[in-house]
């Protein structure tokens, strides 16, 4: 069965308790864009992975981002001519920030080009990775809707959100 959902983890991946891989775990069209090297990576070693597990979903997948994994979106959007349903992009991490990783490389400057796909960029006012401005900057120039989540941090497994339905009714909002 083709993926209809790519899920995009960020940095160090997703644990078992996140709510990307509750999801994968719990519904079998989601299928994980799995990368080399999760805790040393380069976003010109992951762009072509994105590229290759989309051509293989088709252009109706629709791809589910956390952190480092909307930085790749964005890249990767701004380069490819394939086509995609829509994407969910969650706690975006500004790569200019004090938190993001020394670790990742070629993720900064933000790829500022509109998506050619609906997008819905959700955040969190006490992400450590990000202000709100910076998420409401994206938005913008992604020509995403905005959610202003509340106070969630980073909106990962530390966040208490289980298998986050309220996620899954956005992105099947798209």
């Amino acid at each position: 069965m083709k993926a209809k959902y790519l899920i995009l983890p960020g940095y160090g991946n997703s644990d078992e308790n996140h709510w990307q891989s509750l999801w994968e775990s719990k519904y079998p069209d989601f299928k994980r864009v799995s990368q080399k090297s999760w805790n040393h990576p380069a976003c010109n070693d992951w762009i072509p992975v994105l590229e290759k597990a989309v051509a293989e979903a088709g252009n109706d997948v629709k791809i589910v981002a956390h952190s480092l994994g909307c930085l790749l979106l964005s890249h990767w959007a701004a380069q490819t001519n394939l086509k995609i349903g829509g994407a969910l992009l969650v706690a975006t991490p500004d790569p200019e920030g004090e938190n993001f990783p020394q670790q990742a490389l070629g993720f900064s400057p933000v790829a500022k080009q509109p998506f050619n796909f609906p997008s819905t960029v959700i955040a969190s006012n006490n992400d450590p990775y990000c202000s709100m401005s910076f998420s409401r900057s994206c938005a913008t120039h992604w020509g995403s809707q905005l959610i202003e989540l509340g106070a969630y941090g980073h909106i990962n497994s530390d966040s208490g959100l289980a298998d986050w339905p309220f996620g899954l009714k956005e992105l099947t909002n798209l």
